[in-house]
């Protein structure tokens, strides 16, 4: 029916402008009238990509068009004839002369559109193709976004997405600061995953359509409860107040306890307990004789329980070195080391070999041990320093120090070994390189008040090269 209307339009075009009957003598064309020359396009067909949403205009230009009459057509539907909209869409109208302009472009206006000139001897036309662009969308699979997996399974996120052209996926994990790119693809496959894996990822669609499409996915992972204890060795003494600190990681409904030497604690005047966020506090005041011990933060879920141990201890800590590697003497080293006690150090046990090495193999010589009763010096309340100067070296040489401390409970444990050089009889560039190497090793992470005696050791190094 749509043709039909469509050519009874075009038949009176032709009777308007023609007229409907002609004689013999008063046709269209007489033997003596000049052949016009024949109508040819200015404009040539061409693919337009829009937007959806967007304004096209698609030319059509014709030179010597004469009596003929322009059509524009989609398939076998004419949007116009001459000047006259056939179509009732809206959105199609004529512009500066047969130019077809179409506005607010949908996905169904995509395909060829023909400007024909019409009542031709031969049929002319010319064919613009339209392809309708669709900025992309993406959905999570599930909807809903949610997904949960137990610890050590295998987990594939999932993500849709649509749009002209095809939109790629991209997979990224959000954190509290930035985001990080994962993958190219509809699915991310995690293996074995665990806490670390849960959290928010978010696939991007894009196919340069105007904006990128986001779309979040939330991952959780069911686990037995996982702690970390801030530190598994506290040191104490009577009458201070002490701070225990486990951070609980895993399913939000686990149950943190308390307990010392196996014993389940509670709250009383003197103890506290209580969280922030995910960390869980175990406050003591006014410590006391019996409070010392083996205590545990237990936390467990219907997975599993898990439990973590911190030792309280009146003992020292162990002892940190502060010296550099390299000594500035052929056959002494100034140990300098930190401990940590509040009641005073009594004795400090001291340790020491030399290790016999060359390119092939390395022989640890006998340990030479020294008792001190040094005058050390207070850092600060809970901190003491000393230094001592280990003397008849050979030169050239390296040697394994090892320091055990005691005070009024008993001694700590054995350092772990700290490894030193004398000085041999020539000083090479790179000796003083690996000296101030260990001057910024040392200080990285040292206080300030540490870092101002490494560098007075090493001062003195340097010195006694330049003097020698």
């Amino acid at each position: 029916m749509n043709f039909l209307r469509d050519y009874f339009i075009f038949l009176l075009l032709c009777i308007e402008k023609y007229g409907l009957c002609q004689s013999n003598n008063g046709g269209m064309y007489s033997s003596s009238d000049i052949p016009t020359p024949a109508p040819k396009f200015i404009t040539k067909g061409h693919l337009y990509k829009a937007v959806i949403g967007d304004t096209i205009i698609l030319p059509c230009k014709v030179k010597d068009l004469g009596a003929y009459i322009l059509l524009w057509r989609r398939g076998t539907s004419v949007l116009t004839a001459a000047n006259l909209m056939v179509t009732r869409d809206t959105r199609f109208k004529l512009v500066d002369g047969y130019n077809l302009q179409i506005a607010n472009m949908r996905i169904q206006d995509a395909g060829d559109y023909v400007c024909q000139i019409g009542d031709s001897e031969e049929a002319r036309d010319q064919v613009h193709t339209v392809e309708i662009l669709v900025p992309p969308s993406v959905r999570p699979v599930p909807q809903n976004g949610q997904i949960t997996a137990r610890k050590g399974s295998s987990v594939t996120l999932e993500c849709k997405a649509s749009g002209n052209p095809v939109p790629n996926i991209y997979f990224y994990k959000k954190n509290s600061h930035s985001q990080y790119h994962l993958s190219e693809g509809s699915t991310l496959t995690l293996e074995r995953v665990d806490r670390n894996h849960a959290g928010i990822y978010q696939c991007m669609a894009d196919n340069s359509v105007r904006e990128p499409a986001y779309s979040d996915i939330e991952l959780t992972v069911l686990s037995p409860p996982e702690i970390i204890a801030e530190k598994t060795w506290i040191h104490a003494a009577e009458g201070c107040d002490i701070q225990l600190v486990c951070t609980l990681h895993g399913d939000i409904n686990s149950e943190m306890m308390w307990y010392l030497n196996s014993f389940l604690l509670d709250p009383t005047d003197r103890r506290s307990m209580y969280s922030k966020g995910d960390k869980y506090i175990l406050n003591i005041t006014s410590f006391q004789q019996s409070d010392f011990g083996n205590y545990s933060c237990v936390a467990d879920n219907s997975l599993g329980r898990t439990k973590k141990y911190i030792e309280v201890s009146g003992r020292p800590g162990p002892a940190e070195f502060l010296s550099p590697t390299y000594s500035g003497h052929l056959d002494r080293y100034n140990l300098t080391f930190k401990i940590e006690s509040i009641p005073v150090l009594e004795e400090i046990k001291l340790l020491y070999r030399k290790l016999m090495m060359n390119e092939t193999y390395q022989h640890p010589g006998k340990w030479h041990d020294q008792i001190l009763h040094p005058s050390v010096q207070r850092f600060d309340s809970k901190t003491f320093i000393m230094s001592y100067i280990i003397i008849a070296l050979e030169h050239n040489s390296v040697y394994e120090v090892m320091v055990q401390a005691k005070n009024v409970y008993g001694w700590n444990e054995v350092s772990d070994i700290h490894q030193f050089y004398t000085r041999s009889y020539e000083i090479s560039m790179e000796d003083l390189e690996y000296v101030m190497s260990s001057i910024s090793l040392g200080t990285r992470t040292a206080s300030y008040g540490d870092k101002f005696l490494i560098i007075l050791n090493v001062f003195v190094v340097v010195c006694l090269m330049m003097k020698r």
